[in-house]
């Protein structure tokens, strides 16, 4: 059982992973802006009756104010209270009337709205969309409702589940000046804090046509959509106010942070976060090559090694976290029964030390770049996952079409690229280390 858990919540953490997105044949698109400039990118995929409408802000935790945390994802759920012309408690029920489903997400670099129905039901999610950009419902009834449920949320997903702190208690000490360093969830004193007028603002603020992109994809007319696309957000207005974009340049770490988290878990675990560069740089392709090789599949080295052969680890894994600006990579390791945290940091860095000193072998660079390629292929076997990934590609790169291109980048990294940045970032210099223990016993 105790395993199962485990599995869940690092699956959980790999959702902040890139999505590297492809299929075989060339993705085909459209894309414009409209004039209040909200840019629109429209797939065209006739083969099941369904379409996958989505909307992303570019707006995530690392935009809000230091006292405000929590802003982002607090919106992802008060979006969903309704609007001046949509009662609330309604929103959902338009989408399960027409036989489809919603949902959103936030991370530390945007917010992202999704919806998934019948392609004769275009309209209603586009319609929902324009309401949820221009009329939502910014009231104190619906912050006080959402509050709660984000209280909640923080309680069974970080506080009171095992490890659920990892990714918080790492990043406030992998980062002290950016942004990054406060969990994505935020701080309930914070959302406490806050007036009405904190949450409008913030909403004028983020919300609007000119910092976001509607991508489409699925069974739809080009100029039919155009059409529908221009009645829904066409006369919204551009908004005004700047757009907060930190430009924090984070300082080098130059020593190891280390410390010590007692948590309510069972088995010890060593937690390492490295700093590294920023997504879309060339050295972050070749760090991601580095984690696939370390911890994808247990043919990898680092579950080969600690799982398999050594049995020090119950589950081991690196993992890269695709941000806007630098951020970082975890290499997670959870100690078997009886063994010594320390024992297993040693035998991790060991594996890490390998490809630092040694070109990994021809058979198993190839083997890599397969495992890239075949990612690259049936990632975006979905066509929400289409639309989100056309809409990150714009937001982030400005170029949607490395929705076919990227794999490029990645097949560009050799070997000698791998060893240089196992060398560059994966220095004990450049790391934290945490330790999470079992709590004590009480007397």
């Amino acid at each position: 059982m105790l395993s199962l858990r485990l599995v869940s919540l690092f699956c959980g953490l790999l959702l902040l992973t890139p999505r590297i997105s492809a299929q075989m044949n060339e993705i085909k698109f459209v894309e414009y802006d409209l004039d209040n400039g909200l840019h629109v990118i429209l797939h065209q995929d006739r083969s099941t009756p369904i379409v996958a409408v989505s909307v992303m802000y570019h707006v995530g935790s690392k935009n809000e104010k230091p006292d405000r945390t929590g802003f982002a994802h607090f919106f992802e759920h008060l979006l969903f209270e309704g609007s001046e012309n949509i009662a609330r408690g309604e929103f959902d029920k338009y989408i399960q009337n027409a036989g489809g489903r919603n949902n959103a997400n936030t991370t530390f670099d945007r917010t992202f709205y999704y919806e998934i129905l019948p392609s004769n039901h275009l309209g209603t999610a586009l319609w929902l969309e324009s309401e949820r950009m221009l009329h939502a419902k910014v009231e104190e009834k619906g912050i006080e409702t959402q509050r709660q449920v984000v209280k909640e949320e923080r309680r069974q997903r970080v506080d009171n589940q095992p490890y659920g702190t990892v990714l918080e208690e790492s990043m406030k000490r992998a980062f002290t000046k950016h942004p990054y360093h406060w969990p994505v969830i935020g701080y309930m004193e914070h959302l406490d804090a806050a007036q009405e007028a904190d949450y409008k603002h913030f909403y004028e603020t983020f919300y609007v046509p000119n910092n976001a992109v509607l991508s489409i994809a699925g069974d739809l007319d080009i100029e039919q959509t155009k059409e529908m696309v221009a009645q829904f957000f066409g006369t919204i207005p551009a908004g005004t106010d700047e757009i907060y974009r930190p430009n924090v340049v984070e300082p080098p770490l130059t020593k190891e942070v280390r410390d010590t988290i007692f948590d309510n878990v069972q088995l010890a675990g060593v937690i390492q976060t490295y700093r590294i560069p920023a997504q879309g740089t060339d050295d972050y392709y070749a760090v991601d090559m580095l984690s696939t090789l370390l911890s994808q599949g247990e043919s990898s080295r680092l579950y080969r090694a600690l799982v398999d052969e050594q049995q020090k680890a119950l589950f081991v894994g690196n993992f890269p976290l695709a941000l806007e600006d630098p951020g970082v990579a975890l290499a997670f390791g959870i100690a078997n029964i009886g063994v010594d945290p320390a024992d297993l940091e040693a035998a991790m860095d060991a594996e890490v030390a390998k490809v630092q000193q040694e070109l990994i072998s021809e058979e198993e660079f190839q083997k890599l770049r397969n495992q890239k390629e075949n990612d690259f292929i049936t990632a975006n076997n979905t066509l929400v996952g289409i639309a989100e990934s056309l809409a990150n590609y714009h937001m982030y790169y400005g170029d949607a079409n490395l929705i076919n291109t990227e794999i490029n980048r990645y097949l560009g990294v050799t070997r000698e690229d791998i060893r240089r940045v196992a060398q560059k970032y994966f220095s004990k210099d450049n790391r934290v280390v945490l330790y999470y223990l079992p709590k004590p016993e009480q007397p």
